[in-house]
C-alpha cells in the first residue's frame, strides 16, 4: 500500500506567519481556526507515519493558541489516539506530543 501523506516535520511552528501569506485578510477566530487545522493535519500525520514524537509551537502571546492546541490534544488523548502531551522541558512555548505507548 503506498504511502499517501506526506511526512510531517518533527516540529511545526503553529503561529499564522509561519505558514500563511496576506494575514490582513483574516480576523483573529480565523487565524486560530487555520492554526488548529495545521495542527490536526499535522498530528494526524504523524500517526499515519508511526511517529513516536511531535512537536508544536504554539508561543506565549495572550495564551489563547496554547489553550486552543491543549483542548484539542485532551480529545487526542481522550480518544487514544495519542499518549501522552506535556510543555517542553527546555521552552513552554512547545508542546510535546507523545503518540506511542
Amino acid at each position: 500500500m503506498a504511502r499517501t501523506l506526506p511526512r510531517p516535520p518533527k516540529t511545526v511552528d503553529l503561529h499564522a506567519e509561519a505558514f500563511l501569506r496576506n494575514l490582513d485578510i483574516y480576523e483573529t477566530n480565523e487565524l486560530l481556526a487555520e492554526s488548529l487545522e495545521l495542527m490536526r493535519e499535522m498530528l494526524d500525520a504523524a500517526i499515519y507515519w508511526d511517529y513516536t514524537e511531535i512537536r508544536f509551537i504554539h508561543g506565549k502571546g495572550k495564551g489563547i493558541l496554547r489553550q486552543a492546541v491543549y483542548e484539542e490534544l485532551a480529545y487526542y488523548k481522550q480518544s487514544g489516539a495519542i499518549a501522552s502531551y506535556h510543555p517542553s522541558y527546555h521552552n513552554e512555548d512547545i508542546v510535546v506530543i507523545n503518540i506511542g505507548l
